[in-house]
């Protein structure tokens, strides 16, 4: 996570020359900069994934860049003959172009039904296209660096002011759609999921607290209700962090714990899990008081953690409990 702030700064860097060069195309000028972040959060990953351009048509077309694992790269860089990239496809429009537009293309549609997996991108937004757990096509997790094209040139004139404000939530986003998976079946995968939206929902916290001033916290009235069940208070500048952490590790904690009881219970596959009311579900009080002072709608959005929770059921709803939980040790 330490690294991501600094890859997307070079990202962003290099976006912001070419844009102002005047030399450039709109769309594959920009091709370079973006292959490298992907390869950049692709590598830190366990398996790795690799980022190769030039693909040849191998039914659907030419996608712009195919997502491969380790496994399917051979020693020069060039993917194993006939293998078809096990994380998707990646389709990139210029910055001017509206990428969930792109999403709805048949070209796009094409690269869906050949490869089940398609990131959109036009820079400065990106956009997953998967399953549902139907099978069926599905926009999943996206990520906005800029409202449109001149907001994007406007943030690109400081890259590291930028980067340091969206690099870490951009990295995280990456590493998740970079190690997608249609169906999760082992507990370790899971983990590494959740440990990442986790990491996003803090780097919301903290950005939201840091824009409160004195008295206008969204977080105020949560902080006072996890002091009065805990039995403790959050003094100073590191009890506001040490807050913050336990904020999120409880919360994500209560979400998977919830989950795990639903999965027990549940005996029809289709069904799907709810985090406010598997939580609210739980014999814990502590869990139970912190969902019912962050369910307030605009507390919520204040923090921005309803998008992360919904990213996370969906990852959860992904489970194929049958495996997982013949793999999972609850000690």
């Amino acid at each position: 996570m330490r690294k991501f702030p600094r890859v997307v700064e070079d990202y962003l860097a290099v976006l912001r020359r070419i844009r102002v060069s005047g030399g450039a195309t709109a769309e594959t000028s920009s091709y370079t900069p973006l292959e490298n972040l992907l390869n950049a959060v692709g590598g830190g990953l366990k398996p790795k994934v690799f980022c190769v351009g030039q693909l040849k048509d191998q039914g659907a077309g030419h996608p712009d860049f195919g997502l491969y694992a380790a496994k399917q790269v051979q020693r020069g860089g060039q993917p194993r003959d006939d293998q078809l990239p096990e994380h998707g496809v990646v389709e990139v429009k210029s910055a001017e172009d509206d990428a969930w537009q792109t999403a709805e293309s048949t070209q796009v549609s094409r690269y869906w039904g050949r490869y089940r997996q398609v990131l959109v991108t036009n820079y400065r937004d990106f956009l997953l296209l998967g399953e549902d757990t139907n099978g069926n096509p599905a926009k999943l997790e996206s990520f906005r660096l800029a409202a449109d094209a001149e907001d994007f040139d406007r943030q690109l004139e400081k890259p590291r002011v930028f980067a340091g404000r969206v690099g870490v939530g951009l990295g995280e986003y990456l590493r998740r759609v970079l190690s997608h998976q249609a169906r999760l079946a082992e507990p370790r995968d899971l983990a590494e999921l959740l440990a990442s939206h986790a990491r996003d929902a803090l780097a919301r916290v903290e950005d939201a607290e840091a824009k409160s001033g004195d008295g206008t916290s969204p977080l105020a009235t949560v902080r006072a209700a996890l002091e009065e069940a805990l039995g403790v208070q959050f003094e100073g500048e590191k009890g506001a962090k040490f807050f913050q952490s336990t904020l999120v590790q409880t919360l994500f904690y209560g979400v998977f714990s919830a989950w795990v009881l639903w999965a027990r219970e549940i005996r029809i596959p289709a069904e799907r899990f709810d985090w406010p009311t598997g939580v609210r579900r739980l014999q814990a009080p502590v869990l139970r008081a912190l969902v019912h002072q962050l369910s307030d709608p605009g507390r919520m959005e204040a923090l921005g953690l309803e998008e992360v929770l919904d990213w996370t059921t969906d990852a959860l709803n992904r489970v194929d409990r049958s495996a997982f939980f013949e793999r999972f040790n609850e000690g």
